[in-house]
This record gives structure tokens, sequence and C-alpha cells, in this order.
């Protein structure tokens, strides 16, 4: 029996398998994850983000009703966010653990309750 497989087909084949990666799996690029934020009063949304230690991430925070920040001591990462702006929060996690972000712009009565949890695992 003989099959005829056309240039396209195969070529087709091999990107989807290039581009598939297994869950558990990291990923050859060394490209960075991107987690869309929003933010608004007195919260961010999604308010916990789950993150791989070593696998380089990108935070990308909008607002629309005031300016707001976001702070981790403990990571040395900080970045305000304009009114109706995205603003973009770059790293690789270097350490495991749970690590509580606050936002660092007063916002209102609720400021002190804005809250972001970055869950870290190896």
């Amino acid at each position: 029996m003989t099959y005829k497989v056309s240039a396209k087909a195969v070529l087709v084949s091999i990107l989807s398998i290039g581009s598939f990666v297994a869950p558990g799996f990291a990923s050859t690029s060394d490209a960075p994850i991107t987690v869309n934020v929003s933010v608004k009063r007195f919260a961010y949304e999604p308010s916990q983000i789950t993150l791989k230690k070593g696998e380089p991430v990108v935070i990308k925070l909008t607002t629309e009703d005031v300016a707001h920040g976001l702070k981790f001591k403990e990571l040395n990462l900080n970045t305000k966010i304009e009114k109706g702006k995205t603003a973009e929060l770059a790293f690789t996690p270097t350490q495991t653990g749970d690590f509580v972000g606050h936002c660092s712009v007063f916002c209102g009565s609720g400021h002190g309750s804005m809250t972001l949890t970055l869950h870290v695992t190896d």
C-alpha cells in the first residue's frame, strides 16, 4: 500500500509537535510566561498566582479606576500602575515559598487589605 503525503501535511505535523509542551515539562524556550492581573479598589484579580522556581515570568498589571502599585518586599519587586495603563513586573523566581505583595500606592479606605499572593514551587 502506498501513501501520498504532501509537504504541507508534513510541515504542519512537525510544527504542531514542536509547539506541544506536555504538562510538567518545561519549554525549551526561555521566553517568560505572562500572567495578566486586573487591579481595582481593593483587589487584584487573580489574587493568587502559582509559579515555578527558575522560570521567567512577566506579570502584566492593568487598572482603570485609580493608580495602584504592587510591592513584594521579600522579593525586592516594586511597580506602580497608572490609571488606564499597564505596568509589567518581569522577574525569575529564585526561591520557593509563599510571598504576599501589597498595594504600594494609597488608593482609599480598603488599601491595607489589597494583597496578591505568589506561590513559588519547585
